[in-house]
């Protein structure tokens, strides 16, 4: 498991950014979550009027887990 600094400031980044933001067409992503962190997940993804998927993509990504990347592929 990977132990964050400034963990709280990650969740507020998250939540700036679904507050202020315009909403975009996203994929989803599927993990597997702890059953009490999935219910945070809801009622901060209800708050914020946004998928729960997104929220986790958006953490993970905040917190350098994760890069976004452009892939062109040519079939």
């Amino acid at each position: 498991m990977a132990k964050l600094k400034n963990s709280r400031n990650i969740i507020k980044n998250v939540i700036q950014k679904h507050a202020s933001e315009n909403k975009k067409e996203i994929s989803q992503i599927t993990i597997k979550i702890d059953k009490r962190l999935d219910k945070a997940l809801i009622i901060l993804s209800k708050e914020l009027s946004v998928s729960k998927n997104r929220l986790i993509e958006d953490i993970l990504f905040e917190s350098g887990i994760i890069e976004e990347v452009d892939e062109n592929y040519v079939d």
